[in-house]
């Protein structure tokens, strides 16, 4: 059984931390999954930390969805979460045996380098609102077998016919489904939640919190400033990506 107990300064930086995570996720589109993983690693062992992740960014996602929602496009949105469904239980029941880290993550850093290295003439990742479907599987796929799911994302969401509230807004969305798909793995597993009950409640009102500041700060950051962050983000997101793939090569 997996109970992670944290002495009250613990949770208070910790908090603090998944707090600001959240608002920066809410200001640049992305970002904040990664430096929440990782200010909770610091805290908490690998295997509750993972479960605990997961259905905190249910509920951040949910929240950032919920305070922009007039700008939820449902039409793309469903078909993505019908996708990211199958692609999840796909993999779990059948992929997640065969397929190691790296041939994903290689076509992960590649989609983002194309995205954004590519000359002007060659077209962005501009998909219909029904094929958000298949980018749900791979999605789903790729939650399940290396959890990268923001970087990937945001390739599908580098595009000149969405506003930054509905880049943030939508990208919450589908992110809140894929979360969603892990829940019941953990349960599988056997982590207890209702064990850990008072510290995802904790954690989950901190990115609450941050979610509906960095709403307020993105009202003043300009369309420009919006992607120019984003693809920062972005770029960081590939390093970090490529690093792994050298790990996993040594």
């Amino acid at each position: 059984m997996d109970v992670v107990s944290l002495s009250n300064e613990s949770l208070v930086w910790l908090s603090l931390a998944i707090a600001l995570a959240s608002a920066i996720t809410s200001i640049t589109g992305m970002a904040g999954g990664v430096l929440m993983f990782s200010a909770m690693s610091v805290f908490m062992p690998v295997k509750p930390l993972i479960a605990i992740h997961g259905v905190v960014q249910v509920f951040n996602n949910a929240a950032r969805s919920w305070f922009l929602r007039s700008h939820i496009r449902w039409a793309m949105c469903l078909p993505f979460a019908f996708g990211t469904a199958i692609g999840a239980a796909i993999t779990t029941f059948f992929i997640v045996q065969y397929v190691g880290q790296f041939f994903p993550l290689l076509i992960l850093v590649l989609l983002i380098f194309y995205t954004l290295f590519k000359p002007k003439r060659m077209p962005h990742f501009k998909v219909s609102n029904g094929n958000f479907f298949w980018v749900g599987m791979v999605t789903g796929c790729m939650g399940i077998v290396v959890g990268a799911i923001d970087p990937l994302l945001a390739v599908f969401f580098m595009r000149d016919d969405m506003s930054k509230e509905e880049v943030v807004c939508n990208k919450s969305v589908m992110q809140m489904f894929t979360h969603l798909t892990k829940i019941p793995a953990y349960i599988f597993l056997g982590f207890s939640f209702i064990d850990n009950a008072y510290l995802i409640i904790v954690l989950s009102l901190a990115a609450v919190i941050g979610a509906k500041l960095g709403v307020i700060v993105l009202r003043f950051v300009s369309t420009n400033v919006f992607f120019l962050l984003m693809k920062l983000a972005l770029l960081i997101a590939a390093g970090r990506i490529v690093y792994q793939l050298i790990q996993l090569g040594v």
